[in-house]
């Protein structure tokens, strides 16, 4: 069976965006340890889930970026053709190439990505709703939370009541992110 991997940017205080989506305190100042780090863990996965509001932005930008020569490079390739699945109550036409639209129930849309056959392992990037339900339904089997060295002192989170996980392992790169891998308690 496939795995769901969360990959998120959190804030030290535990939010992943601010009260109105803001997410200007994430650091992008990426060094090349951490960038390896995202193309390793990005390797490991063959579908992107993600929900439409973050989808609006994430698949236009990569799109873009692949016609520019100075971000055309494989992982820029990777983002554009990796197949994407959105999923959206209100969205009726496809906009986007290589994607599929998910609007059945988020247990059973995941277990069907979940049980494809000689498939690599799938990976969401939220949004803030799309994760916190993925989270709620036990659904994330890996996360990955990169936790940014700033406190935003309120807005969007992804837990929502008590979550029990086990600490895998932890990554810390010079740029000051340090990146928290739980597993969910059994």
């Amino acid at each position: 069976m496939r795995k769901l991997k969360l990959q998120m940017q959190v804030s030290i205080d535990g939010y992943v965006a601010g009260p109105n989506g803001e997410m200007d305190w994430m650091q992008w100042n990426w060094d090349d340890g951490i960038k390896e780090f995202v193309q390793q863990l990005t390797e490991s996965v063959d579908t992107i889930i993600m929900g439409k509001n973050l989808a609006i932005g994430f698949i236009p930008h990569w799109t873009a970026a692949l016609q520019k020569p100075e971000t055309n490079d494989a992982f820029t390739r990777k983002m554009v053709e990796i197949p994407k699945v959105v999923f959206t109550k209100t969205i009726e036409n496809n906009p986007w190439d290589n994607t599929q639209l998910a609007k059945g129930a988020l247990k059973e849309e995941i277990g069907k990505l979940k049980n494809q056959e000689g498939k690599k392992d799938l990976i969401t990037y939220g949004g803030a709703t799309l994760a916190g339900a993925l989270i709620a339904e036990q659904l994330i089997d890996d996360l990955y939370l990169f936790v940014n060295p700033t406190a935003i002192g309120n807005g969007m989170r992804i837990f929502n009541g008590q979550t029990n996980l086990v600490l895998q392992e932890t990554f810390s790169f010079a740029c000051g992110i340090v990146v928290l891998h739980y597993s969910p308690k059994p």
